[in-house]
């Protein structure tokens, strides 16, 4: 069974929201058997800055929808979109 990488852009509620902490809490939301494998941060608008984590699960776990709703679940984000999926 292979692996499956998917780029999420998780948008924070505020600008005043820590981002260091809030990497912290999207790691600790994974769902067993995921992991991530960095993250970069885009200047959206107006100081607000998204995080794009790179996801690393399974492939038969049922894809991205236990990390989308793990993140969603976290405190301080705003909203969860998957940006780009491929197998590794």
């Amino acid at each position: 069974m292979g692996k499956v990488a998917a780029k999420i852009k998780v948008m924070p509620q505020s600008p005043e929201i820590d981002l260091d902490q809030l990497q912290d809490r999207l790691e600790e939301s994974l769902p067993e058997g995921a992991k991530i494998n960095g993250f970069e941060r885009d200047d959206v608008a107006f100081g607000l800055v998204a995080l794009l984590p790179t996801v690393i699960v399974p492939d038969g776990t049922g894809g991205t929808e236990a990390v989308e709703e793990g993140f969603a679940s976290v405190e301080g984000v705003e909203s969860v979109e998957v940006e780009n999926v491929g197998r590794i």
